[in-house]
């Protein structure tokens, strides 16, 4: 029995689901990184780090090369940056509608009259 599609859909997000897994795909959005440069730009332990690349990884959003004692990552698939990008705009548009809603409310909500 194959699996259906919202659910390998629901996996994709899932392995995307972390903080810690977007800030990897953002700083490997300029290229290729060793383990070492990862470590001080995603801001977290080097054991969850190597956690989070481990599921990264086995989701095959990123892929791994060795050469030598340093292990290099990089995205495979360069989709994946439009896919944040596309989520970037849905968010913004989502908050900038919430600003104006905010702005809305404050415009007619009547000043409180001074107490005297």
């Amino acid at each position: 029995m194959t699996t259906p599609i919202y659910q390998v859909k629901a996996e994709f997000f899932k392995a995307l689901g972390h903080p810690a897994r977007i800030r990897i795909l953002e700083v490997l959005r300029d290229g290729e990184r060793p383990v070492g440069e990862l470590i001080p730009e995603v801001g977290i332990e080097a054991s969850h780090l190597s956690q989070q690349l481990g599921l990264m990884r086995r989701a095959n959003l990123i892929q791994a090369r060795k050469a030598g004692s340093n292990v290099f990552y990089s995205v495979g698939e360069p989709m994946l940056f439009e896919l944040l990008e596309i989520a970037k705009r849905i968010i913004t548009a989502s908050l900038t509608e919430t600003q104006e809603l905010l702005e809305q409310m404050q415009s007619s909500t009547p000043s409180p009259s001074p107490s005297g």
